[in-house]
């Protein structure tokens, strides 16, 4: 699996021009964007703590318990307006804004630039299995990465006779004009140690970066606002920045940076990224010539085996580069400008999970390790949340946070994201499912999950006509009824939470009363609907119009993730979610959209819709020269939903699985008609490698890591076979350390 040519990197024959086009490097902490400019060798510095103070550090939610019981009795009379007093008259409050720290700039003095140009040679790639980028021509090479042994940017720059000026350069798009930079050069015996300290304005907090820059051979002497280099055959630089009050001992901070060669430094963190990375892989039958060319070129071919063997490497790398401290913001760990769409935050009713999706499939725990520390980090002020707004016990998650507060702000007529009430629910389903594969529970997912039961214990206190527990208000990201305000009762996604928390809470403490308490509330709530389009309802309140143009598709969520139903055991409700997927529309044409729908689309082994809503992505002009995505058609703002989440979408048309059940080819892609998968990780305990052909043949190898008892189905029909086993409709026994090979014929 290593150095899979045109598979496990991309590359450029001329530098990056836009930030959004500079490859991308990441240890999960520290982020760099490098555009391999000779004229100007910039790297962006990024950090996952580098959030801008705005006030909203400060809010905390309403007290609006104490009139929750009215607007209950105002919906449930039929007021489908009631909730828009619910809250009004807050001020809209985003979420500190994600921002970069500065770049580094190493710049030829005048005359002494190498040409990017083909004639010079000039390359710049990105190694996937190392972290490593470089550019390269003739007389001149430049190579980056972020160290996960050592958590600083390292630079090494070569050539003959180098001569250049070094800064720390604090002036990128959107930068606040008041923002307080002070600067620092001091020369040392081998180099010079360069420092940038900016305070944020009307605030106490500031962000210092630190560069130690040494060399090999030639002069240093102190130039402008940085130094100047001259007669050098290399430059080496490491880069590390801190978000804090007050201020650093600079020269600590500069001592606790790694006195080591580039080559060993390298080779240190290439030792923990590579295994990360080479953990799973896909390849498919690809052409050579089109895996050989560059990135630019490649996505102007949405429908080449090639694009989606790069983009699905290319994706793997860049969430696993930004998932360490936290997982991926909306734009992962990276941002050339201070003004960030979204305020480049974590939202949390959609996007986050969808961009996490394939953590557990493709074996990236340590993309669930950081999303547990969002999570876990945060659940004081899911407490708050859950006592202000809703006078109970308990958790709710918000729909936004900068990774700092997890309290809920967000209040608007037309999003009133502070009635969301599933997020707890949403944002440990992920971490259930980390579990599953690891087969190792965390503690903190079972007292997490107890906490979200007890809020629905607490909250679900009123009830229908029916006689059924009604959830109201309820909200449905981020959608409406044609004929009702946002605020209603009874969204499909609320009742998929509530079901989902209490049953998974019960599950894990047998014999508690609380269990039997937990799974007779959930027995009590409300049936999901099936309309007069014969689709599964977004909302199961009788009388709520459908709203069927919408990017979100909350309403599926028992669909995926969840598998509450599927075609093989609840054949009529996925009937009805089927017809739901086919009336939904794509809206605005949001990338996150569009794989949500395939992602549902796997789930219901509607291979032709999966596929139209991949190629949806790769033929809309989604994807930057880095291969990090945008949110919106023909690169229109820099969005990592895409990017992060086509792995998920490819690997669930391929492969499924739960605890008791494995899905061979359910849903293949019309862009995968032959290839291998491996290194899988089931939510049984076993690892699988897939091959299969044109021909509908497939095997499948199984490792187990534990025993388990799973139904084995395939996406067609198609039959079974075992070598060492009985009939192909029988329960698959597998033992742990015993290997176990699957074939797949056509029927």
């Amino acid at each position: 699996m290593t150095g899979r040519t045109g598979i496990d990197s991309t590359w450029e024959p001329r530098p990056a021009a836009r930030w959004e086009d500079a490859f991308l490097a990441g240890n999960g902490r520290h982020g760099a964007m490098v555009y391999g400019d000779p004229a100007d060798d910039r790297v962006v510095v990024n950090h996952h703590t580098l959030v801008r103070p705005n006030g909203s550090e400060h809010v905390r939610p309403p007290e609006l318990a104490d009139r929750l019981d009215r607007l209950q009795s105002a919906l449930l009379a039929g007021d489908t307006r009631a909730a828009e007093g619910f809250g009004a008259g807050r001020p809209l409050v985003w979420v500190q804004p994600f921002h970069p720290a500065f770049r580094t700039r190493v710049r030829p003095v005048p005359g002494n630039a190498p040409a990017a140009d083909p004639a010079s040679g000039y390359r710049r790639s990105a190694d996937f299995a190392t972290g490593e980028i470089t550019a390269a021509c003739e007389t001149w090479c430049s190579r980056v990465h972020v160290s996960r042994a050592d958590d600083v940017i390292v630079q090494y720059v070569t050539g003959s006779g180098l001569a250049a000026d070094v800064t720390l350069d604090h002036a990128l798009p959107g930068a606040p004009p008041r923002l307080a930079v002070g600067r620092s050069t001091v020369l040392t015996p081998d180099g010079a140690r360069l420092t940038l300290r900016a305070g944020y304005p009307d605030s106490d907090l500031a962000y210092t970066g630190v560069t130690v820059l040494r060399t090999e051979g030639g002069r240093v002497s102190v130039a402008g606002e940085g130094v100047r280099v001259e007669g050098a055959r290399s430059l080496l630089l490491l880069t590390r920045v801190r978000r804090h009050t007050g201020h650093l001992d600079l020269a600590a901070e500069c001592a606790a940076l790694p006195g080591d060669d580039y080559a060993t430094l390298l080779a240190r963190h290439v030792a923990l990224h590579r295994p990360a990375f080479e953990r799973a892989a896909l390849t498919l039958d690809s052409e050579p010539a089109e895996r050989a060319l560059p990135g630019s070129e490649l996505v102007r071919r949405p429908d080449s085996p090639a694009l989606l063997e790069r983009l699905c490497a290319a994706g793997r790398y860049h969430l696993l580069s930004a998932s360490g401290a936290l997982p991926p913001r909306l734009t992962g760990l990276w941002t050339g400008d201070w003004d960030t769409a979204w305020s480049g935050a974590f939202t949390t009713n959609a996007n986050l999970n969808l961009q996490i999706a394939s953590a557990a499939a493709a074996a990236l725990p340590e993309v669930s390790e950081a999303h547990a520390a969002l999570v876990y980090g945060q659940l004081a002020d899911w407490r708050d949340n859950a006592r202000a707004v809703f006078g109970a016990r308990g958790i709710v998650a918000p729909s936004h946070t900068d990774g700092e507060s997890g309290h809920t702000r967000h209040y608007q007529r037309a999003y009133p994201l502070h009635l969301w009430t599933a997020g707890a629910d949403w944002l440990l389903e992920p971490l259930i499912e980390h579990a599953e594969t690891t087969g190792a529970e965390d503690p903190r997912l079972t007292a997490a999950l107890h906490e979200t039961a007890l809020f629905y214990e607490d909250f679900l206190t009123r009830t229908g006509p029916d006689g059924r527990v009604a959830v109201v208000p309820s909200y449905s990201p981020e959608n409406r009824p044609a004929n009702a305000s946002w605020g209603t009762v009874d969204a499909t996604m609320d009742l998929a939470a509530a079901r989902h928390a209490l049953t998974a809470s019960a599950d894990r403490c047998p014999g508690d009363p609380a269990a039997a308490r937990r799974r007779a509330l959930a027995d009590r709530l409300a049936e999901y609907r099936v309309n007069e389009d014969g689709a599964l309802a977004e909302w199961a309140w009788p009388g709520l119009d459908e709203t069927y143009d919408h990017r979100h598709l909350s309403h599926l969520y028992p669909v995926w993730p969840l598998d509450a139903i599927n075609p093989y055991d609840t054949p009529g409700p996925a009937a009805a979610a089927h017809r739901a997927l086919e009336l939904r529309g794509a809206e605005n044409d949001s990338a996150h959209g569009h794989l949500h729908h395939a992602l549902i689309a796997a789930r219901l082994r509607d291979g032709a819709r999966a596929s139209a809503a991949v190629r949806a992505v790769l033929a809309g002009d989604f994807f930057h020269d880095s291969l990090m995505s945008a949110h919106y058609p023909s690169r229109n703002v820099y969005n990592a939903d895409a990017a992060h989440a086509l792995p998920a979408a490819v690997i669930e048309s391929l492969v499924q699985s739960t605890p008791h059940r494995l899905v061979l080819l359910p849903a293949p892609l019309a862009g995968c008609p032959a290839g291998e998968l491996r290194g899988v990780r089931t939510r049984f305990g076993a690892s699988l490698d897939l091959r299969w052909s044109a021909d509908g043949t497939a095997t499948a190898l199984l490792r187990p890591t534990r025993d388990a008892r799973i139904d084995v189905r395939t996406g067609d029909g198609s039959a079974l076979t075992e070598a060492s086993a009985g009939s192909p409709s029988a329960p698959l026994e597998l033992t742990a350390g015993v290997d176990r090979v699957l074939e797949l014929r056509p029927r």
